[in-house]
Formats: C-alpha cells, structure tokens, sequence
C-alpha cells in the first residue's frame, strides 16, 4: 500500500523503515513519522549518516515511547533485489526483536551490535575499507593500463580472486587489533600474509617507478601492513 506522507505510515505501521539519502531528509522524514507514530513503535534508520544524527533522533523519539534505531545496509542494488542485504543495527534490544522479522525479509545478515550509533559506526567502518579499495583499485589499474594490461581482463581477474579468495575480509577474523602474542596461533599466518604482501607490494612500487606511475596506495600500504596485521612493535 502507498502513503501519501510519512506520518500516514506512522499511523498504519509499528516497524517503520527509513532509507533516503542524506540526515537532511532522514530528519524530515522521522519528523513526520513521529507526528504520528504510536507509543512502541520502532523507527529503523537505515541510510548512511552522521552518528550524531543517530542520537538525535533517539532524543526527539523517546519522550514520544518510540524506538529510533540505527540499522545501516550494506550489499547495494543487487543485495536489495535478492534480499540478501547485511543489515547492521544499534540500539534498544527488545525494539530490534521486535523488527527482526521485517529486517530478515530484507537481509540475510541482520546482526544486532550494540547501543544506539553502533550499527552506524560498523557501516562507515565498513565503507571505509569499500572506498579505500576503490581508491587503490584506480592506482592499480593506472599501474596495469602503463604497463599496456587490458584493464577490463583485470577487472575480471580481480572479481573471480575476490570471490575465491573472500578479499580484505579474508583476513577479518580476530577479535583486536592488539599487537600479536609471541604464542598466538594467528602470528605464522599473519607472517606469510606480510611476507607476500611486503615482496608483492616492493616490486609494484618498482614497477611503478620504471613506468613513472606515482602510487601513494601502494607506499602507504607498504610501511603499514605490519603494523595492521599485528606484527610491527611500534603496533600499539
């Protein structure tokens, strides 16, 4: 059924999604549905905005007895079209049990992470790695395309690995970022990872400067590899 306004949904619905751009309309958005939202209900954010707008709404809602929670998705069209978004979520437990059905019927990763703005600071962690990559996939490619490498075979070779492979996230499996134990059993894997990483990285950036390609990325990812891997003393 459509609405005409967001207040008709508030008057109609207890688990109110809300997905638009920006804070701006967020703001606008959960304005309108809180003219007309019930006590108990739950109002799931789950554009991508600041953390403090988060807060802000949670403080406007509560007088009210209505729930904001923040519940960032991340997976894009084709997730949304599959129904198989992840879908990060903060805020009040019992208001998230509530929504969990209509959540899982949009993702099939739904993961409850903590208080208020918890699922927003998962999401821009999240994204900061997804944009940081594509920066570095750009110097790669400029690299590839001076050394005369057809870039869309690239591209396909990229895609076909990460899939195998399971990219970044492959490594994401410890619950710290603290420096390494002597004895800890991640430290021989996470060595081999910093000792092809460090060869690979070393000759790129050789590479690199045969062809008088710059590639920041790839200097920077150099000196800090270990240290994000756990295997640099300075690592604290």
């Amino acid at each position: 059924k459509v609405a005409a306004t967001p207040r008709e949904i508030a008057e109609h619905a207890t688990c109110i999604s809300v997905m638009v751009r920006d804070d701006a309309q967020v703001r606008a958005v959960v304005d309108g549905i809180l003219a007309g939202a019930a006590a108990g209900a739950v109002v799931l954010v789950h554009s991508t905005v600041h953390p403090d707008t988060i807060a802000e709404l949670v403080a406007l809602a509560a007088p009210r007895g209505v729930h904001v929670l923040d519940a960032p998705v991340s997976g894009g069209a084709p997730g949304a079209q599959q129904g198989r978004l992840a879908i990060m979520v903060g805020g009040d437990v019992a208001a998230f049990e509530a929504c969990r059905d209509a959540l899982e019927r949009m993702g099939d990763l739904v993961v409850h992470l903590g208080p208020a703005g918890a699922g927003t600071a998962a999401k821009l962690a999240r994204n900061l790695m997804h944009f940081a990559a594509f920066t570095a996939a750009m110097e790669a490619s400029t690299l590839a395309e001076a050394a005369g490498i057809d870039l869309a075979t690239l591209g396909r070779i990229v895609r076909h690995t990460d899939a195998v492979t399971g990219g970044p996230g492959a490594i994401m499996h410890r619950d710290t970022v603290a420096a390494l134990a002597p004895d800890d059993p991640w430290r021989p894997i996470l060595q081999h990872v910093r000792e092809l990483g460090e060869k690979d990285l070393t000759l790129a950036l050789e590479l690199a400067a045969r062809l008088d390609v710059d590639t920041p990325m790839a200097r920077l990812a150099l000196a800090r590899l270990a240290i994000g891997l756990g295997l640099a003393e300075e690592h604290g």
